[in-house]
């Protein structure tokens, strides 16, 4: 197989982040800061560390703060694309409300807007270039919730015990992955619904379709109450 680029990251800043209110009731989640500038530029460097170089982030809560933060549309010097939902889609909604944008990409990242990480990305990418199934996901074998089930071959076979299938271990979901741009097929566009629902949906209409990577090395956090944010800072600072 011709080796591929992944030059694209989207990122998902789009979620109106309840669960650290007041904090984020002017402000997005992943523009909260730490250490003088927004979470989700951490993000935005570890997918520039393995040759993203263009981002699209989409919007919903308080998306003029998105144009504060970034007036110029860049992050040392990669483009930034905003795209706004009025109504919000859900991961795997927004990701089809993006298809538009992606002209140019056979495959992506994907990357949730309020996570830290610092864990060796190429590996993800590797394992998709080397299997190219319908999506990878990056898992850990330590944190909560374990609850995306993995076979003996490495592919998912259940997530959140929806299926039944217990497979051969447990792991949890960073939510960082990399799609193909053909699974985008299988959402309706203005579909209200999560990516849970769409890769359960291709599990059991193509087993082996949605696979993972164990990546243990490293930190990873969800920034998803206050005090994990709090905790968050502490060890940034």
């Amino acid at each position: 197989m011709t080796e591929r680029r992944y030059k694209t990251g989207f990122l998902l800043g789009a979620g109106l982040g309840v669960r650290l209110r007041p904090l984020t009731e002017n402000c997005p989640k992943p523009l909260l800061e730490l250490k003088g500038r927004p979470i989700i530029t951490y993000a935005m460097d570890h997918l520039l560390s393995v040759g993203v170089d263009r981002f699209i982030i989409n919007t919903h809560h308080c998306p003029e703060a998105y144009h504060e933060k970034f007036p110029e549309l860049q992050w040392r010097a990669a483009p930034i694309t905003l795209r706004h939902e009025p109504i919000l889609l859900d991961t795997a909604g927004g990701l089809k409300n993006i298809e538009d944008l992606l002209s140019d990409d056979e495959a992506f990242f994907c990357y949730n807007g309020d996570v830290a990480a610092d864990f060796p990305l190429q590996r993800l990418l590797n394992a998709h270039e080397q299997a190219r199934p319908e999506a990878t996901l990056a898992l850990r074998t330590n944190g909560s919730p374990l609850n995306v089930n993995v076979d003996a071959c490495g592919s998912i076979c259940d997530i959140r015990h929806t299926l039944g299938n217990p497979g051969v271990f447990s792991c949890l979901f960073t939510g960082i992955y990399i799609v193909e741009k053909s699974i985008l097929q299988f959402i309706r566009p203005g579909e209200i619904e999560s990516v849970v629902t769409l890769f359960l949906q291709r599990i059991v209409e193509k087993p082996g379709s949605i696979r993972g990577i164990v990546i243990d090395d490293g930190n990873w956090c969800d920034i998803g109450s206050i005090q994990s944010y709090q905790f968050l800072k502490m060890q940034r600072d």
